[in-house]
């Protein structure tokens, strides 16, 4: 397992990017059984996305304190170049270009909090404030088993 630490974490600005996949909105005990499950559908329906950037890595995208109904959830998602055909059931996100703390993290997917600790520590320590409101991201380039993960975890800041 490969957990956070302050050496393996980055600052990255990343442009726009447009998402497509599934939203998962439950409750919040839910989320942990949900979550695969969309993903696992968005695995299997791949091949209905258009322009597709990478099929290999799904990204997963919520605001920590939403402000309205539209932000509350979870969306389980692939990056495309533009939106085009959507599938039945798929939806569309946009995330603005932001500026993220970003760290990776291998291993079972119920000691990722452990790293999400980490790298919000480092953010405090580091004079950063994280941004709440605004979308955050998990880029997941291993996630069929969930004893074995790997995902960067991306924490939007200013």
């Amino acid at each position: 397992m490969v957990r956070a630490n302050s050496e393996s974490i980055t600052i990255i600005e990343l442009p726009e990017s447009k998402l497509v996949g599934f939203r998962v909105l439950c409750h919040g005990d839910q989320y942990a059984n949900e979550i695969p499950k969309a993903s696992s559908q968005l695995s299997e329906r791949l091949h209905e996305v258009k322009h597709v950037i990478n099929p290999d890595v799904q990204i997963g995208a919520f605001v920590v304190e939403n402000e309205t109904d539209e932000e509350d959830g979870y969306w389980v998602c692939v990056e495309v170049t533009e939106f085009e055909d959507i599938p039945s059931g798929m939806v569309v996100l946009t995330i603005p270009s932001q500026h993220y703390a970003v760290v990776r993290y291998e291993g079972p997917n119920y000691e990722i909090r452990s790293s999400y600790e980490e790298l919000h520590l480092w953010i405090e320590k580091n004079n950063y404030n994280r941004l709440l409101n605004k979308w955050h991201l998990e880029r997941f380039y291993k996630w069929t088993n969930p004893e074995k993960i790997e995902v960067e975890l991306l924490d939007t800041i200013e």
